[in-house]
């Protein structure tokens, strides 16, 4: 009798559970398609205050599932929708940007940048509030009106750096022995796995792209804040920013103060009494991703596909964080096979990846291209398999601080037998049909005739890489090969060498893709592929333990700042075959 009563107990706990479990998971569905189908009311006389405090993305992640998560990025294209729909909405009336340390690209910054400025076309005001201020957001702020820094707050303004790790003494200690097989003399991707610092080539090209990135920013602050260039030059390399008085009497912040006193500072634009809270607005709630880069209003069957491909290229379907050869080759042909789709703009963010999944897309880039205007437009980064992707196009746009080139491959073939038997007390032995039956193999040294035979290959892919961009570019491949070995170039230099066409925006690569397809700019639609998992299906793949997103989150809380070694880490564990990819993690601070 006890026996029995045990287990009607445990079913009884169990039914429980279940029910509570089945209870959130509806409540979720029910609050995610309240959500979606509702828009939050805005109040008259409001202000839009865009915090940006989370990384961002080109396409935000649709992972916002109530108390299961949060969004995790915010989406270029929705932001950059929010900032436009404000300047046209008589309920908006101004924009807080009220920003610390912003996430993102600098690319994607300048995007964001030009939208804010736009928004200013209105003459609606345009007003920053900082405490702690990155040199990426003082970039962003610089547009403001009034640009308010906390009395006791710090503003970082002393240039651009990037940083790499090197694992040649790791490897030593651990008793890995890498083999490198690369083509080109810039092509340094792989040297944290055989130096202990930079090569003087990886350098040159470094010091030269950041430099340009550099310049360039200060270009357009010096315009927006009517300080001469080549002051801002002895500002930013001088460090003469050490605390909030530094950089009000360099005019870099136009007042020190406190939030208090920039609700005044609304009031006094809004018109409300000294007792009236100003309403401000969260990108949040104002923020309309259904509608976010459409063309509103338009009943045209045309439609311009906008192909987002984002991340590592990696061989077959891929996931959310990358680019998938399967699911993007798929992609791109849909839009091709389409009758609707009069153009295709593909939307490149990559430091490049796999030459074979590289390979595939470009195929289908090279297809379409056929049939129907295709248009790239690089983002942050569209570099070495990103601009393998990018080459056949019938245009390149990129912005001037995008980072491309690095038209080059590589590969790593690690031999652990000393870690194995030195360190682990492991031997190998095998049997063979044939001497080179088990190459490629990571368990014994290569012999000179199989390194050969590697770097033979790798020869070949970069010989078929270099050919095809020579073609898609339309010069000699010897004058593509001097401005390729693997040399990465900012989008102001790679425009000077031939390697894109026009420097701009997505917008102007769509304004090019609707001009080729002889369309007016109300006579299409912008349809987005491939197609981003829904709510539900991110709440299903949390529940069952397949969301690697989330996993990833959790792994960066417990690392904190060693997660970037840990993450070139585990890339090292998956590059599979000959690499297209650009130079180490290139992180710009």
């Amino acid at each position: 009798m006890r026996q029995f009563l045990k287990f009607v107990l445990a079913t009884i706990v169990g039914l429980l559970a279940f029910s509570f479990i089945g209870f959130l998971i509806l409540a979720g569905i029910i609050g995610a398609a309240k959500s979606a189908g509702e828009h939050k009311e805005v109040a008259a006389n409001s202000v839009l205050e865009l915090k940006l405090n989370e990384p961002l993305s080109e396409r935000g992640r649709d992972n916002d599932f109530g108390p299961f998560g949060s969004k995790g990025s915010t989406g270029l294209i929705e932001l950059k929708a929010a900032i436009h729909r404000a300047k046209t909405d008589g309920d908006i009336k101004g924009i807080l940007l009220n920003l610390e340390l912003v996430q993102g690209g600098m690319a994607s910054l300048e995007e964001v940048r030009d939208a804010l400025l736009d928004f200013k076309k209105s003459g609606k005001f345009v007003v920053a509030y900082h405490e702690i201020c990155s040199e990426k957001s003082f970039y962003l702020s610089s547009v403001a009106d009034e640009i308010y820094l906390h009395p006791q707050g710090t503003l970082e303004f002393n240039g651009l750096s990037s940083e790499v790790m090197f694992y040649k003494r790791l490897f030593a200690k651990a008793g890995i022995e890498p083999y490198i097989f690369r083509v080109g003399s810039f092509k340094s991707a792989v040297e944290p796995f055989f130096r202990e610092n930079f090569s003087d080539s990886a350098r040159f090209q470094t010091v030269s792209f950041l430099n340009s990135i550099n310049g360039h920013m200060l270009g357009q602050v010096a315009k927006a804040r009517g300080i001469a260039p080549a002051r801002l030059k002895v500002i930013s390399d001088s460090m003469l920013v050490h605390n909030a008085p530094d950089a009000l009497r360099l005019h870099l912040v136009t007042k020190l103060g406190y939030f208090d006193e920039v609700q005044d500072y609304m009031r006094k634009k809004l018109g409300l009494a000294n007792d009236k809270k100003p309403s401000l607005v969260s990108l949040s709630d104002y923020a309309d991703d259904d509608k976010a880069d459409e063309k509103e209003g338009s009943t045209s069957g045309n439609r311009i596909a906008v192909i987002y491909a984002e991340g590592d290229i990696v061989t077959g379907k891929g996931s959310d964080d990358n680019i998938g050869s399967t699911k993007f080759a798929e992609a791109i042909r849909k839009a091709r096979l389409d009758d609707k789709v009069k153009a295709v703009v593909l939307r490149i963010n990559s430091p490049g990846g796999s030459s074979l999944a590289s390979d595939v897309i470009y195929r289908e880039v090279l297809l379409t291209k056929k049939v129907k205007p295709i248009i790239a437009s690089m983002s942050d980064v569209a570099a070495s398999g990103g601009y393998y992707i990018a080459m056949a196009c019938d245009t390149i746009v990129a912005h001037p601080n995008t980072i491309t080139g690095s038209i080059g491959v590589f590969g790593v073939l690690p031999n652990i037998q000393p870690l194995l038997a030195d360190k682990l007390g492991i031997t190998v032995d095998r049997v063979t049909t044939g001497k080179f039956s088990d190459l490629p193999t990571i368990t014994r040294p290569l012999s000179d005739f199989e390194k050969n035979v590697l770097q033979g290959e790798v020869n070949s892919i970069y010989a078929d890489f270099t050919s095809k961009a020579a073609l898609g570019r339309h010069m000699p491949v010897e004058r593509l090969r001097r401005i390729a070995s693997g040399r990465v170039w900012s989008g102001l230099e790679a425009k000077g060498n031939g390697l894109v066409d026009v420097l701009g925006d997505y917008q102007d690569a769509l304004n090019i893709a609707a001009a080729r397809a002889h369309l007016k700019a109300d006579d299409y639609r912008v349809q987005r592929l491939p197609r981003q998992r829904s709510a539900f299906e991110a709440l299903m793949a949390r529940f069952g333990g397949g969301d690697d997103e989330a996993k990833v989150r959790v792994i960066k809380a417990e690392l904190g700042p060693l997660y970037p070694a840990y993450a070139q880490y585990q890339q090292l564990l998956h590059l599979h075959g000959v690499q297209a990819r650009m130079p180490y993690l290139l992180d710009i601070k």
